[in-house]
C-alpha cells in the first residue's frame, strides 16, 4: 500500500467517524436561553463609573445574579445589577455590584492584562456571530483594570488581544459601581443579527464565589459560548464607513555599549483596517514595528525539544483565534505559528508589511493573512501565506481546513493543507460536556525524507466531578510546516487519562473545597514502533482550600530513548540508551486574594543517569490598593549526572506602578545562568484615550564575563530606548 493511498483510507475513515457524529448532533436536549435587551439610549452616557444618567434608566436590565459555585442555585448576599443600553455606535453596560463587607474589597492590579485572580470582577463574553465557538471576552475589576480576549472555544482564550473600549469604575458605601463602553467597531458581528450570545460572571475572590446570569451548573465553562443567553437589540448596531486607521511614529536610540557605538534613527508606519462588510474586515499594515511588545519569558530547557514562546505582537494576534486547527493538538503540533513571519532563528527580519481578511461570511468564517518579509543576513526576501476556513454544519458540527505557503528563510519552497472537524455538545445526560474532534494536514515543497502526512482524534470529556480524555495523534517524519511548530516529527502519541474531581462536604474535610486525583499517561513511539517516550503523571493528593490555598503532591515515573547523544549542558552530554527514572513533586501556594501571596514548586527524584531537584519559588506584594505589584520568581535546578554536574538558575523581577489604569509603568528584569544574560524591559504606556497611546519602552542588557566569579560582575552589553506614538481614527 502506498503512502498517498494510507493517507487517503486515513482520510476517509476521519470523515465517516466525524459524519457518524453529524448525524448524532440533535441528541440531546436544548434549553430555551434567556434573553436580555440592550435598549436604545436616547441621551448621552458619560463614562465615569457612575451610572446615574438618566438615560439608565430605560435600559434593559439583569437584576440578579445566580450563584455557579460552589453552590449551584443557592442565593448570596453579593446583589449584582447588569444594565444593557445601546445608541448606533456603542453598546453601554452598567454594574452595580453590592457587598455586604465593602471594607474588604481589595485590588491586586491595575494594569492592561493584569492579574486579576485574586480581585473582585465581573467578565463578560459575546459570541457576534451565533456560532457558539469564537467570540469576545473582557474583564474589569473594582479599580477598573481592563482585560480581554479572543475566544476559540470553551476554555481557550488568548488575552494577548487589546480592543479599543473603555471602562470606569466607582467606589461606593456598599460595593462598586462600573460602566463600560464597546465600539461597534470593536467587534466584528453578523450584520442586522437580531440578537448574540451573552454571558456575565462575577468573581469575589477572597470567597472564591462566582455568581454568572446563565450557564450556572459546575460543569459549565464561562467561555463555553453554548452555556450563554442572548443579547438582543444590537441589530441596529452600525460600524460607520468600518474605516479605522492608526498611523505611527516612534524615535529609536540603540547603543552598543562593547563597541561602543549609538545610532539614533525615526520610523513610522500605517495600520488600516476597513469593514468589506459588518462581519468581515481587511487589515493592512506598513513598515510594522512592534517595539512595545512585552518581552517573552524566559525558560529553563532540559528537555531535548525546542520551547514554545506564545505570539504577542499586536497585528498577528488580532483575529488569531480564526487560524485555531485540530482538537487535541496543543503545542506539539500548531499548523500556522505566526511567530515564523519577521522572526528568524531567534533574530529579528524586517517585516515590510502585511494583509489580513477576517470575519464571517453567512456560517462560514474565514481568516487570511499574507505578509512580506525583508531580507536579513541569514534570510532572502520572501512572501508567506496562511488561510483558514471553517463553517458551521449544525449547531453541533464544524469542519475547517487550513492552508499555508512560504518559508521564512526565502530560499525553499514549503507548503501545508489540512483539514480539522469538531463534534460538541453541552446537553450530554441533560448538562455535561462532550466532544470528539479530528484533524488530517499534510505537507509539500522541500521535505525531508519520510510521510509528508500527520492525523489524529480526541475524545474529550470536561466536566466537574469526571474531567476524562483520550488523544491520538502521528506525525510523518516528513511533515515539516515551515510557518507551523511540530518538535517532534516521525512520532506517534497516545495520550489519556482523567481526574476525579470530589467536593466534600462535612466536619473532617470541610477545609477542601475540590480535590483533583490526577492520572494521565502519555507514550510516544517513532514510526517504526520503538517507543521513544512515556510519562505518567499521577496526584494522589491534590487538593484546593475553600479559603483559596492549594496543596499538591505527584508522582511522575517516565522513560526515555535517546538514539543520539543530548547535551543537556555545556560539556553534559548524555549517551545513546534508554532511562527510566521517576520523578516527584510537592507544590504548595497560598491563596489569590491576600496583599502578600507566596508559593513553591520542589520536583526531586532520578534524571537519566543520576539526580535532579528543581526549586521554583514566587513571592508577590501588592499595596496602595493596585497601584503598585511587586513580584520575585525564581528557579534554580541543581543536576548531578554520572557525565557531569551543573546548576541552573532564573530569576524574574516583576515591578508595575499605575498611577491610574491608563498611565502605568513596569519593568520586568530576568536572568538566566545559561546565556550569562540580564535583560531589563522598561515601559511606561499612557493611553491618552482608548486606541491613542504613548509608549516609552527601555530595553537593557547586562552580561557576566566568561570566567568570571563574582556575582557584582556584570558589564552592561546594550541599551535601546524608544519612544512610540500611536493614534487611531475611525469612521
Amino acid at each position: 500500500m502506498t503512502e498517498s493511498t494510507s493517507n487517503l483510507l486515513r482520510l476517509k475513515g476521519l470523515v465517516v467517524l466525524l459524519l457518524t457524529c453529524l448525524g448524532a448532533s440533535l441528541w440531546g436536549a436544548v434549553e430555551t436561553p434567556v434573553t436580555v435587551a440592550a435598549r436604545r439610549l436616547t441621551t448621552p452616557i458619560k463614562i465615569d463609573g457612575i451610572p446615574d444618567e438618566p438615560a439608565w434608566q430605560q435600559a434593559g436590565i439583569i437584576p440578579q445574579l445566580t450563584q455557579q459555585e460552589p453552590h449551584p442555585g443557592q442565593p448570596t448576599s453579593f446583589q449584582t445589577e447588569i444594565l444593557m443600553g445601546s445608541d448606533e455606535e456603542n453598546l453601554y453596560i452598567a454594574l452595580i455590584c453590592h457587598d455586604p463587607d465593602p471594607a474588604r474589597i481589595v485590588v491586586h492590579t491595575m494594569q492592561r492584562d493584569g492579574n486579576m485572580s485574586g480581585d473582585q470582577t465581573v467578565a463578560l463574553v459575546f459570541d457576534t456571530f451565533g456560532d457558539h465557538r469564537l467570540g469576545y471576552y473582557f474583564e474589569i475589576n473594582r479599580a477598573g483594570a481592563r482585560l480581554d480576549g479572543l475566544i476559540s472555544g470553551a476554555g481557550d482564550v488568548s488575552n494577548d488581544w487589546d480592543g479599543v473600549w473603555d471602562a470606569k469604575t466607582h467606589r461606593t458605601v456598599d460595593g462598586w459601581t462600573a460602566e463600560i463602553r464597546l465600539p461597534a467597531q470593536t467587534l466584528r458581528f453578523t450584520p442586522g443579527a437580531a440578537s448574540w450570545g451573552f454571558n456575565v460572571q462575577r468573581r469575589i475572590a477572597r470567597k472564591r464565589l462566582t455568581l454568572r446570569w446563565t450557564g450556572t451548573t459546575l460543569d459549565a465553562q464561562f467561555t463555553d459560548l453554548r452555556r450563554a443567553g442572548l443579547l438582543s437589540g444590537v441589530a441596529k448596531l452600525r460600524q460607520g464607513k468600518g474605516l479605522s486607521v492608526s498611523p505611527f511614529g516612534l524615535v529609536r536610540r540603540i547603543a552598543d555599549l562593547q563597541q561602543p557605538e549609538t545610532a539614533v534613527s525615526g520610523a513610522g508606519g500605517l495600520d488600516i483596517m476597513y469593514n468589506i462588510t459588518s462581519d468581515l474586515s481587511a487589515v493592512v499594515t506598513f513598515s510594522s514595528d512592534f517595539s512595545e511588545t512585552e518581552v517573552d519569558n524566559r525558560q529553563v530547557n532540559l528537555t531535548r525539544f525546542p520551547l514554545f514562546f506564545p505570539e504577542k505582537r499586536a497585528f498577528f494576534v488580532e483575529g488569531s483565534n480564526l487560524f485555531s486547527f485540530g482538537s487535541g493538538l496543543g503545542e506539539d503540533f500548531i499548523p500556522f505559528f505566526s511567530r515564523r513571519i519577521g522572526l528568524y532563528n531567534g533574530s529579528q527580519v524586517p517585516l515590510n508589511g502585511g494583509f489580513k481578511v477576517l470575519g464571517r461570511v453567512g456560517r462560514w468564517s474565514v481568516a487570511a493573512l499574507d505578509a512580506r518579509m525583508g531580507s536579513s543576513s541569514a534570510t532572502q526576501s520572501t512572501n508567506l501565506f496562511a488561510g483558514r476556513v471553517t463553517t458551521d454544519v449544525s449547531d453541533h458540527f464544524t469542519f475547517g481546513t487550513m492552508i499555508t505557503s512560504g518559508d521564512p528563510d526565502g530560499v525553499h519552497h514549503n507548503s501545508l493543507a489540512g483539514m480539522d472537524a469538531l463534534w460538541r455538545t453541552s446537553t450530554f445526560h441533560k448538562h455535561k460536556n462532550l466532544a470528539l474532534g479530528g484533524w488530517f494536514a499534510f505537507a509539500g515543497g522541500d521535505l525531508p525524507a519520510g510521510s509528508p502526512g500527520g492525523w489524529g482524534l480526541k475524545l474529550d470529556y470536561p466536566n466537574d466531578l469526571w474531567d476524562l480524555f483520550f488523544t491520538y495523534k502521528a506525525f510523518g517524519a516528513g511533515l515539516d510546516p515551515a510557518l507551523g511548530f511540530l518538535p517532534r516529527p516521525g512520532t506517534r502519541w497516545y495520550q489519556g487519562g482523567g481526574a476525579f474531581q470530589p467536593r466534600p462536604a462535612g466536619p473532617l474535610l470541610g477545609w477542601v473545597r475540590q480535590f483533583y486525583f490526577e492520572m494521565y499517561a502519555t507514550y510516544v513511539a517513532n514510526l517504526s514502533g520503538q517507543t521513544e517516550s512515556w510519562r505518567l503523571f499521577m496526584a494522589p493528593f491534590n487538593a484546593q482550600t475553600v479559603t483559596g490555598e492549594h496543596i499538591e503532591f505527584n508522582v511522575v515515573p517516565q522513560f526515555e530513548h535517546l538514539a543520539t547523544p543530548f547535551e543537556i549542558a555545556d560539556s553534559v552530554v548524555i549517551p545513546v540508551g534508554d532511562y527510566q527514572f521517576t520523578r516527584f513533586r510537592l507544590e504548595a501556594q497560598s491563596s489569590r486574594h491576600w496583599a502578600w501571596r507566596v508559593g513553591s514548586t520542589v520536583w526531586f527524584g532520578a534524571f537519566y543517569t543520576g539526580s535532579l531537584t528543581q526549586v521554583e519559588s514566587f513571592i508577590t506584594y501588592t499595596l496602595l490598593q493596585g497601584h503598585l505589584q511587586l513580584e520575585v520568581q525564581h528557579e534554580n535546578d541543581f543536576t548531578t549526572l554520572a557525565e557531569g554536574d551543573f546548576t541552573q538558575r532564573l530569576w524574574q523581577v516583576t515591578a508595575a506602578y499605575a498611577l491610574t489604569p491608563d498611565l502605568i509603568f513596569s519593568s520586568y528584569t530576568q536572568y538566566d545562568s545559561e546565556s550569562r544574560n540580564m535583560g531589563s524591559n522598561s515601559r511606561l504606556r499612557w493611553t491618552i484615550r482608548p486606541g491613542n497611546d504613548l509608549f516609552l519602552v527601555w530595553n537593557h542588557g547586562w552580561e557576566y564575563p566568561l570566567g568570571s566569579r563574582s556575582a557584582l560582575n556584570l558589564q552592561p552589553v546594550s541599551d535601546q530606548l524608544v519612544a512610540k506614538v500611536r493614534w487611531t481614527f475611525r469612521r
